[in-house]
């Protein structure tokens, strides 16, 4: 991973599209700072596109679509994308083969991380999703080190439905997408992205594991420092990294993708 200061004003300049993760990116310790919402502004304002992806629930997204300096969001890993067209009306996209949690797999799965790992429990957002099940290792206390986590993958595994873990929750879903494919759908079909020509114009922002699909396609990814955090369990990283951490971090890569494009710090 090189620094992000070392991106070169041609890659800057290409640029059309900033999509970021939100947990532990655009937030420091759960919180939203003022410095990373600035930068999403920032960003807005030089009109490149925006799109938070994240694990985070409908009923978040749902908000967030409609009131934040956004082009959309991607939500729950996959599942969904929310916009919001003229006269504030909110449009969604699903994925083909989402399917409802209420799935007796993820029941399964949800049951035995309970009873196997102590003291992880069912995410507080848990009631706002509507594909995935969320348990949580870290958001709320007790904080559990990511190897709880990993144990809890591991159980999803075991039972056959898909699982990522991001830096607070273990998601699980069933079906056949992640967030590189309902992101890739999305700017598609909302703006006439084409992946094969248009990859280059693409910075994705993330911070764990569950933004490797991510990582991996877009040649100009970022990781705000916290990823370090994570590089014994990945295998595929960001070519780039902040300095900072979370908020920090992301307001960092935000200020110097529009300094080297030539749009102005932040």
């Amino acid at each position: 991973m090189r620094e992000i200061s070392s991106i070169s004003e041609t890659e800057a300049k290409a640029i059309r599209y900033i999509l970021m993760d939100i947990d532990d990116t655009l937030t420091t310790e759960g919180k939203l700072l003022a410095s990373s919402f600035s930068a999403l502004w920032s960003l807005r304002a030089a009109r490149l596109v925006v799109v938070p992806i994240t694990g985070r629930p409908a009923g978040w997204c749902d908000m967030i679509a409609r009131q934040w300096p956004v082009d959309g969001v991607v939500g729950e890993n996959g599942a969904f994308a929310f916009w919001e067209i003229e006269g504030q009306r909110l449009r969604q996209m699903l994925s083909p083969n989402a399917a409802p949690n209420d799935a007796p797999e993820l029941a399964k799965a949800r049951d035995r991380a309970l009873r196997e790992v102590p003291g992880c429990r069912v995410a507080k957002d848990q009631a706002y999703r509507r594909f995935d099940i969320a348990i949580d290792f870290a958001e709320e206390e007790p904080q559990l080190p990511l190897e709880a986590g990993m144990a809890i993958k591991r159980i999803c595994d075991d039972e056959g439905v898909r699982a990522k873990i991001s830096s607070i929750h273990v998601n699980a879903w069933m079906g056949d997408y992640d967030k590189l494919s309902t992101a890739l759908r999305f700017l598609s079909e909302r703006f006439g992205y084409d992946d094969a020509k248009d990859r280059g114009s693409v910075v994705f922002v993330g911070d764990s594991p569950n933004d490797e699909p991510m990582f991996a396609h877009f040649p100009l990814a970022c990781g705000v420092a916290n990823v370090r955090r994570y590089l014994g369990i990945m295998k595929r990283f960001p070519a780039f990294v902040a300095r900072a951490e979370g908020g920090e971090g992301f307001a960092e890569i935000a200020a110097t993708l529009l300094s080297k494009a030539g749009s102005g710090g932040l």
